[in-house]
């Protein structure tokens, strides 16, 4: 109160600037842990096996917890603000894969896949370290999205020209190594669908004809994205690639999905599918082949010819239980030939049994929400659309390869991210965790030091 009896305005109080955790700290616990449970589960399968500590357990256990200890450093360096969760997910699942091979490995003496699938998890972590030490800020990419298109269009091209192997041609094979160019397309692809949508998303959504229930873009918006997927998927589809044009199918509606915000996209990509499924099916032997014995997966026993792959990995996921056999135990191997591929989930289900199973699609679903969560959190839509589209690439690959070995849906042929042996699924899959490793950064420190009342 002044002496003129008005009064004066209280003092605002000082506002402070919010300082996000970086939570560091527990990305460093959360891996340490993966790293134990990962040589755990290596010297319980040698016990299992032998009766003894495999020699290679302290080796292994060194090896996998530098190139985490690496990993983290870098992301410390470059990413401060980065989620602490994807990083030691990736960790335990390459982790768990290269126990699961290295078991089936000691049951197939002639064939032995867990070094090689090291040297690729190698590369994999390398390249993830060099993504998060160069790529200092995700929306870069943007601007080389029909260098990523082309590249990925050659990519796809480049299998046809080598001979086909279990009668698809998907692999390059040079000099004893062998490597799928498509595992390497689908993040290119990814990052051309998120830049040409970001750039075209009111057009897509807004301009066009309205048919029936939902809006139409024009030819011209539409065209350029709906051909390169036409033209990718149709190579697939020669090269008989199924599973990746699947995969690309998904993506593709996903993220139109996500960019237009429009449910009938879902509706359209649905019916196209079962359009293309009816279509495809009777005229491609091998699909043919795989909807009949998805079908009918026990027509071969009936016929007195044994169990069928599919069979084979029902018989391991009923032997699992609950709680499992228990790791080095099972009877897997009896799958064949993809059982360190297509079908290494049904050996994490024969030996670690329903918990063990329920824990890895929690680990995938994990992994999943936290791109989806890191993309909502960010202003700018390229990233957006980017987070989720790589984060929907994980997601169709477990869903389409776990619902093909349980016998949900028909089987197609995909690694298992980070669980199968394959080198290029390996390399591809810890790029995609360094891109969203970039981009949660990117999310976080958008909103650090930012004034609060």
């Amino acid at each position: 109160m002044t002496k003129a009896g008005t009064t004066l305005a209280a003092p605002e109080s000082p506002t402070s600037a919010v300082r996000l955790p970086r939570r560091r700290g527990i990305e460093l616990a959360l891996i340490v842990l993966a790293v134990l449970l990962s040589v755990y589960g290596y010297c319980a399968v040698g016990l299992a096996r032998t009766g003894t500590v495999p020699p290679g357990a302290v080796g292994y256990g060194a090896g996998l917890g530098v190139l985490a200890l690496v990993a983290h450093l870098a992301v410390r360096l470059r990413a401060p603000y980065a989620d602490p969760l994807p990083l030691p997910i990736g960790v335990l699942l390459n982790g768990l894969g290269l126990v699961l091979i290295y078991r089936l490995d000691l049951a197939t003496p002639g064939d032995h896949a867990a070094p090689a699938q090291l040297v690729w998890s190698t590369l994999g972590v390398g390249l993830f370290i060099m993504v998060v030490l160069i790529l200092r800020d995700h929306r870069v990419l943007q601007r080389y999205a029909y260098v990523c298109v082309a590249v990925a269009l050659v990519l796809l091209l480049l299998p046809s020209l080598f001979p086909a192997v279990n009668g698809a041609r998907i692999w390059i094979r040079i000099a004893g190594f062998s490597i799928q160019p498509s595992e390497f397309a689908k993040v290119l692809l990814a990052v051309f669908f998120a830049a040409y949508l970001a750039a075209n998303r009111n057009a897509l959504a807004y301009a066009g004809r309205r048919l029936w229930f939902m809006q139409f873009p024009t030819g011209r918006v539409l065209g350029p994205i709906v051909t390169i997927w036409l033209v990718s998927v149709g190579v697939l589809i020669l090269e008989r690639d199924l599973g990746t044009s699947l995969l690309f199918f998904g993506l593709f509606v996903v993220m139109l999905y996500v960019a237009t915000g429009r449910t009938g996209w879902i509706a359209v990509g649905l019916v196209l599918a079962v359009f293309g499924a009816v279509a495809v099916g009777p005229l491609e032997p091998h699909v043919h082949g795989r909807i009949e014995d998805w079908l009918h997966p026990f027509a071969s026993i009936d016929a007195g010819q044994g169990p069928n792959q599919l069979a084979q990995s029902l018989f391991a996921f009923a032997a699992g239980g609950i709680l499992g056999s228990g790791l080095g135990l099972g009877h897997s191997v009896l799958i064949g030939f993809a059982a360190k591929s297509d079908f290494i989930l049904a050996t994490a289900g024969e030996e670690l049994g329903l918990a063990g199973l329920s824990a890895i699609f929690l680990l995938y679903g994990l992994l999943v929400e936290r791109g989806y969560r890191a993309g909502l959190a960010l202003r700018d839509p390229f990233g957006r659309l980017l987070a989720i589209g790589l984060a929907s690439i994980v997601a169709l690959q477990v869903f389409v390869i776990a619902g093909g070995v349980t016998g949900l849906i028909p089987l197609t042929g995909m690694a298992m991210p980070f669980l199968a042996q394959g080198g290029s699924s390996v390399v591809t899959n810890w790029a995609i965790v360094a891109l969203l490793i970039r981009v949660s950064d990117s999310a976080r420190s958008q909103y650090d030091g930012q004034v609060a009342p």
